[in-house]
């Protein structure tokens, strides 16, 4: 074993994930990624579809103390039915000590989650694969320069949606899409909002079965805000009731926080260049009435 692997090993896991790796400044998906990982420990296998997060890895090391295994953009959720059918055939021959059991956990973006890796994802969950699949959602493509995705919310101006209207769909329901396959659990954090998210993965962690945990990302270079403001951000995504805290289980939906008064959401849009369009040089109010309704209408459902 090379020194620097030595080193590395002797890291507490806190450490790991820490500034050597190359991600940007202000990262929602590495702040959350932090804070689950804190959770899971180290006896975990994350099997990571082509993202950002590819990143944190550069051959032949990772920030993880725990298993790291790469696949294409389209196949993590396949990529983690291999890993866990052959930790059940070694804990079966007894090759593999009961203690020394891996969770599987696939890690992957939207672009994966909610488009490129669904049919893969809905395959594994009818298979009843006993996974963790987390996705950090920065609502773009961000490795490649934050192409829209099924995961771009409306009017939010992209790579590939740059005129004066933004992208003209709506956030595809992720949440929805998997609470419909009637999984073990399904669950939506934020890194701003570490106790939420703590106790969800502890959740997540005692149960078997496919879970999801989608962590909404905000992205500094994709969303286009200084990345000091990430946190704040994330708090007003909440508070303005743009990303509802809510989980899936035993067949119900339950909402973690209902903000009361809900903050309007034009304060959350603001913060981000990806929405300045609806601002200067002139104000879009019926765009921003259209989100603001799209928003009010969730809620008025979720109080009835």
């Amino acid at each position: 074993m090379s020194d620097a692997i030595r080193r590395m090993k002797d890291l507490p896991s806190t450490h790991l994930l820490g500034t050597g790796t190359p991600m940007c400044a202000g990262c929602g998906g590495l702040e959350a990624l932090h804070q689950i990982y804190d959770v899971l420990g180290t006896n975990t296998v994350f099997v990571n579809a082509a993202g950002c997060m590819t990143l944190l890895s550069v051959y032949p090391f990772t920030p993880f103390r725990g298993s790291w295994l790469y696949t294409a953009m389209a196949c993590a959720p396949a990529g983690a039915q291999g890993v866990r059918d052959a930790l059940d055939i070694l804990l079966t021959s007894k090759r593999l000590p009961p203690e020394d059991d891996l969770q599987t956990i696939v890690l992957t973006g939207d672009g994966a989650a909610y488009g490129m890796g669904l049919s893969s994802t809905s395959a594994a969950i009818d298979r009843n694969l006993d996974f963790l699949y987390i996705c950090y959602d920065n609502e773009g493509y961000g490795n490649t320069g934050q192409q829209s995705s099924p995961a771009t919310p409306h009017a939010a101006q992209t790579a590939t949606n740059t005129g004066s209207r933004g992208f003209p769909g709506y956030k595809k329901d992720l949440f929805g899409i998997w609470a419909a396959h009637r999984p073990a659990y399904v669950a939506t954090v934020i890194g701003a909002e570490p106790l939420d998210l703590a106790k969800k993965i502890e959740k997540a962690k005692s149960l078997r079965g496919p879970r999801l945990i989608l962590a909404l990302a905000p992205c500094p270079t994709g969303w286009d805000f200084d990345p000091a403001e990430s946190v704040e951000i994330g708090r007003l995504a909440v508070r303005s009731g743009v990303w509802p805290l809510k989980e899936y289980i035993d067949g119900k939906v339950i909402h973690n926080h209902v903000p009361h008064p809900r903050a309007p959401v034009e304060e959350y849009l603001k913060t981000q260049g990806r929405f300045a369009h609806l601002f200067s040089p002139e104000r879009n109010d019926a765009l921003l009435g259209e989100i603001q309704a799209h928003i009010d209408a969730y809620w008025a459902a979720v109080n009835k």
